[in-house]
This record gives structure tokens, sequence and C-alpha cells, in this order.
């Protein structure tokens, strides 16, 4: 934004904040109505939770950056771009995969299968494009979604730079060239672009354009050195994500050691007490072994190589068993643990020391056996990986850019259920975040990135806010439980000052963005949405509960209305304009104080022109003919031809991929599955 409007926004901030603290120190201080605690303490915490939110969003306003234009991609960068892809439709996946092949800017492009189809790998073949699948050291191993899907590809790729696309998200011929001039810095780690959906019509019922956050917000976050990765559109520097690996492989290996070592000391002392009493003469195998435990500790804390403490460890464990009367190597099987000389071990007891020791070494080995790889660079404890992986990016004092400026087309849901599906998996996601990596724990982070990131994930604790906001005028028509005491004319002299400036910097801020309206009603209606999230990532991390990730689909699910998939917001409807009717009767009867039931009835007003969205949505049938789909007739042509000549049988692969078969004069390498890793030939490019 502009330095007038910069300024504005400021001003508004500051005015918004003041007047928000003024009306919760007067809640707090002389009108909750203690008499009735049980919602007017839930309904004064909702409103200051609501103030918070609007410091959080004050502060990511007040460094909104306006970029300048990028540098002129530089000469000679190596660049892999993953067009990733689990059911989607092959002719979409091969769309997006043709326009990506025919960026200007040499590079190489991919399709990521995580559904492993062999009439896409055809398909990828007929257009030139690579195309990577997982392995067998997959199987039977955590597959981590989108994010393993990627990390997978990371591993058989050599590209400098990474640039990933959704399976739907189709670029333009310019989107490397707009943006690779920003990796000439070298702490930059990606760069950020906007997802804009041409499927959405000019009203937006679903909401799902996000003109506020791929704009104003995202150039506030990147003025205060925290724009998000949102998981496609962006480019990603190789470098900065293996070193993200790396780093978080090794935390995660010390501590791991760290707690084995400590349990195999604890367990070893257990193990010579019993010793002691049941079979002395096997007690100098549990000394020796309780001794090297305690020197791998101490190796530890000096900060040793963790793969020699592990290698030390074993050889000290050996020899133990080695040098113990009636023992020898520890190779041997349990019942060999006699000697000629010394009364043999009790099987049991040989059995027992053996697995023992075997047990501490498995939990000390910090190699990863239950995982395909060793190193992750994107984040995999999380369903909404790129959240966190910039967040630990930043963590390592890498930066990050936001490019306002659309330079992909994606398809967005076109059904109720289907962008509510979408909805809970993100906030889910942000959830897991915000309950496992507490941006506010996150060592590494500036004050201003802690708070960027917390904005973000406490935004979705609105759902019980709205629950709050909703359920307390319902219990004053009803039952005349008031939560809160105060005079009509004093509530509305404190409370519009503030609401005015809050609703006033929302529209200076957002200036130039469709959908404002749009997006409070969704962030207020999609309660249900938001309560169930946050649950379900509470569970996840304190609970171990798993949480799928789901594919959001590129195909209209349902015909007809969607009001099932919203059914808690009609409820919930009906019982408000029950309780206003309600509300009224009691009124005319003398039961309920006018003055409060017109405040109330207004409060009702707004709740139901907020909820009327997702009534709204659900009656949402598709945008129809008022949208034109902007991917190029010949880019459409010959993905569909490509799915033909798989459908008409012509579909054995080339033992060997010749260029100059590819339409469109394209020079690029196919990777059939069977193809070793990583690639011994000369990255691929194209002109």
């Amino acid at each position: 934004m502009g330095s007038s409007r910069l300024a504005a926004v400021r001003l508004l901030a500051v005015v918004a904040v003041a007047f928000g603290l003024v009306y919760i120190g007067w809640r707090w201080t002389g009108t909750v109505a203690w008499d009735a605690w049980w919602i007017a303490v839930p309904l004064v915490l909702a409103e200051t939770y609501s103030l918070g939110e609007t410091v959080l969003y004050s502060l990511t306003m007040w460094n909104a950056r306006r970029r300048s234009p990028a540098p002129p991609a530089p000469e000679g960068l190596s660049v892999d771009v993953f067009v990733t892809t689990y059911n989607e439709p092959v002719d979409l996946v091969l769309r997006t995969a043709i326009a990506a092949r025919d960026m200007t800017y040499p590079h190489a492009t991919w399709i990521l299968d995580d559904g492993n189809r062999p009439e896409l790998e055809v398909a990828a073949s007929r257009v030139g494009v690579g195309y990577v699948t997982r392995g067998p050291e997959w199987e039977g191993r955590p597959r981590f979604a989108k994010a393993g899907n990627v990390n997978n590809a990371l591993f058989r790729t050599s590209g400098d730079l990474v640039a990933i696309l959704d399976a739907d998200q189709v670029p333009e011929p310019r989107f490397l060239d707009r943006v690779l001039g920003y990796f000439e810095d070298e702490e930059v780690a990606f760069v950020q672009t906007p997802q804009h959906f041409w499927n959405v019509p000019p009203s937006d019922p679903l909401g799902t354009q996000a003109e506020l956050f791929y704009g104003p917000i995202q150039q506030g976050k990147d003025g205060w050195g925290a724009a998000f990765f949102c998981g496609s559109n962006a480019v990603l520097r190789r470098e900065a994500l293996m070193a993200l690996g790396l780093t978080r492989f090794s935390r995660d290996a010390r501590g791991a050691m760290r707690a084995a070592l400590r349990a195999g000391r604890s367990r070893l002392q257990d193990l010579l007490s019993q010793l002691a009493v049941r079979e002395p003469a096997a007690m100098p195998v549990a000394e020796q072994a309780l001794a090297a435990v305690r020197r791998a500790e101490g190796q530890f804390r000096r900060g040793d190589v963790l793969a020699e403490i592990t290698s030390e460890l074993r050889s000290a464990f050996t020899s133990a068993l080695v040098q113990a009367p009636g023992a020898v190597p520890a190779e041997a099987s349990p019942g060999a643990l006699v000697s000629q000389e010394s009364p043999p071990l009790p099987e049991d007891v040989a059995g027992e020391l053996l697995a023992e020791l075997d047990g501490v070494l498995e939990r000390v080995d910090v190699a990863r056996t239950d995982q395909a790889l060793t190193i992750n660079p994107l984040d995999t404890t999380t369903i909404t990986e790129d959240m966190a992986t910039a967040m630990h990016l930043h963590a390592m004092g890498w930066t990050s850019v936001y490019h306002h400026e659309v330079l992909v087309h994606g398809l967005a849901p076109e059904d109720v259920g289907t962008a509510l599906s979408q909805r809970l998996r993100w906030a889910t996601g942000s959830m897991q975040v915000f309950f496992r990596d507490n941006p506010l724990l996150v060592r590494g982070l500036s004050l201003a990135q802690r708070l960027m990131y917390l904005g973000t994930m406490t935004s979705y604790l609105s759902g019980f806010a709205a629950l709050v906001y909703l359920a307390a005028p319902v219990l004053f028509l009803t039952l005349g439980v008031f939560p809160l005491h105060a005079d009509p004319a004093l509530f509305f002299l404190h409370f519009l000052p503030f609401f005015v400036a809050c609703q006033l910097l929302f529209q200076v801020s957002g200036k130039g963005s469709r959908g404002l309206w749009r997006g409070q009603q969704m962030s207020f209606a999609l309660f249900p949405t938001w309560i169930a999230a946050t649950l379900s990532g509470a569970s996840a991390v304190f609970l171990g509960r798993h949480v799928a990730f789901s594919v959001t689909s590129k195909t209209k699910q349902a015909t007809g209305t969607g009001y099932r998939h919203v059914l808690p917001q009609v409820v919930v409807t009906v019982v408000l304009l029950v309780a206003s009717a309600v509300g009224v009767a009691r009124m005319l009867a003398g039961e309920a104080s006018a003055p409060a039931t017109f405040l109330t009835l207004g409060w009702v007003a707004v709740d139901l022109a907020l909820l009327s969205a997702a009534l709204r949505a659900a009656r949402y049938t598709g945008p129809g003919d008022t949208v034109v789909d902007p991917v190029p007739p010949s880019v459409a042509l010959l993905a569909a031809q490509a799915v033909g000549d798989v459908l008409d049988g012509d579909d054995a692969l080339p033992t060997t991929f010749d260029p100059t078969e590819v339409p469109l004069d394209l020079t690029v390498r196919h990777v059939p599955r069977s193809s070793p890793w990583p690639p011994s030939s000369p990255h691929p490019t194209s002109p």
C-alpha cells in the first residue's frame, strides 16, 4: 500500500486499539453480571479475545510492505518445477504440467504422482515432462501426504530452486521470470505469490478468493519478515530446505538420544539390583554396560558426534559380554553365554541381558529405521506443512518474499462440502502447529515474526468466541439472563467507537480487495469448522490421534443445495429467530426490559447477517457461464490428446526418451519409475 494509505491505516490502528482498551477495561471493571458468571465471564473473555485479534491485525497492517519490482531473473539457475498430485483427473494434471513445461525460463518440469498411476506416467511421457513417484523404501512406512511427496522428489532431483504447484494451479509463462530475481539475495529461502482462482464468480459465495490475505495481510507479514509459504505458487531454495531438514534431524536425534540414554541408565540400574538377588554372576555384565551408558552420557554432554557415541556404546556392550565370566560375544545366541571355566549363566538370564542391551542400543541409535527418508526438508509433523516449514526457516534466519502479482490461476471448490473440508484441513494443521510448535516458544524467531504466526493460528479460536456471541442473546431473550449490567446508552457510548474504528481499519487496510464483508461473514459463520479444527489439532498433539490429509477435490461433489453441510448454522439461525420472537413476547408482557430487549435484538440481527453467508454458500451450485477458463486452448488440446492416447491403448512406455518426438520442440528427459536415483544425466532443461 502507498505511504498515505499506510499512514491512515496506522492512525486507525491506534484509534481502534485505544477504543478497544477503553471498552474492555470498562467491561471488566463494572459491567460483568457476576450473578450469571457462567455466561457473563465467557462473554467478556470472548470480547477480550476479539480485542487481542484486533491488536494482532493492527500490528500486521502497521508495516505492510509494497515491494519494488523484482530484479530480472539471473541466468544459469537450475530450477525444478514440481506439480504435485494424488488423485486429481489426469487431464487436469496435464494442463498444469504442460503450462509449467512451457514457462519461458529454462527449467525441468516433474509430475509428482502420489497416486502411482501408470496412465499418468504414460501421459507425462507423451507431453515431455518428468514423472516421479514413491519407491519401495516407502512401503509400510509413514507417507506424510504432500510433504512426503515433495520430500521424496527433492532427493530425486537436483535443481538449485524448486517451484511447487498444486495439480490445479496453472502458471503463466512468465512465472519464473518474475520471481527468480529475488534469489540474488542469498538469504531468501522462498518467494510466495498469490493464489487466485479463476472459477470464482464476482460474488464469491464460498468466500474462497481470500484477496485480503493474498494482499494486505501477506504484505504486512512480509514487512515484518514473516511472509508465509502457502504450499503452492511458490519457489523455494533447495539449500534452505535441506539445511532445515538437517537441522531438524539433528535436533530430534539429540533429543531422542538424550531420552534413550537416560532411560537406558535407569533400566540397567534396575536390572543390576535384580541380578544382585537372582544371579550375582551376571552382575559384571550389567555393571560394565551401566558404566558404558554413563560414559556415553558424558560424551553427549560434550557434544560428540552421535554416530560415534552409538558405535562406542555398542563396542563397550560387546566387550562387557566377552569379559564376563561364562560369556561369549554378544553376537552369540542367549544359550551360548557359557564358559568351560565358569558355571554357565541360566539361559533366561543370558537372554534377558542380551535383550536389555539390544534394546538400549536400538533406542540410542540415531538412524531412522521407521521412515523412508532420514532427512525431511518439508515439515512432516502437521498437515499444514507449508506454514510449519516457513516458520522454522524463519527461525533459522532465512528470509522470505511475498510477490504481490497473480501469476498462477487455480481452481477453487465449487460446492460447500468441499470448501468446508478444505478449510477444516487448513485450520486443523494450523492448530497442530499452535499446540506442538507454538511460535511464542520457537527459538530464533523475532518478536514480530512470533506475533505474525500467532495471529494466523489464534484466528481459528474465533469459533469459541462466536459460540458465546450466539448463545448470550438467546439466553436473555428466552430466560431473561443478561450477561452484563449496564445502561444501554452507556454501552453504546463505549462499544460503538471501538466497533466503528475496527470496521474503518478493516476497510481502509483492505481497500482494493474484494469480498471484505464476505470474509468477515465466513470467519464468523464457520464457527463449527473452527471449533472442530481446534479440538482435532489438540487431540493430535496431546492424545496422539491421527489427522488424515484430505486432498481437496477438483470436481463438484454433489448437485443441488448443501444445507446438510451447514446444519449447525441452520439450527442456530432457527434458534435465533425463535428466541427473538420469545423475547418480543416477554417484552410486551412486561417480563423484560424494553431497552435491553432492543439492544439484544440488534445483536441478533448482526449474528443473522453474519450467519447468512453459510446459508448462501449452501445454495451455491457453481459459477456457470460467469467465468472463463484462462488455460490456453492449445494447452487444453494437448492434454486431451495425451489422455486420448492412453485411453486408445497407446500406452507402451518408451525404453528411451527421444526429445525430438515431444510436441512444441521441448527438450526434457522422462524418468520412469525404474530409473536410478538421483538422475545421472545432465539436469533437464526446457527453452
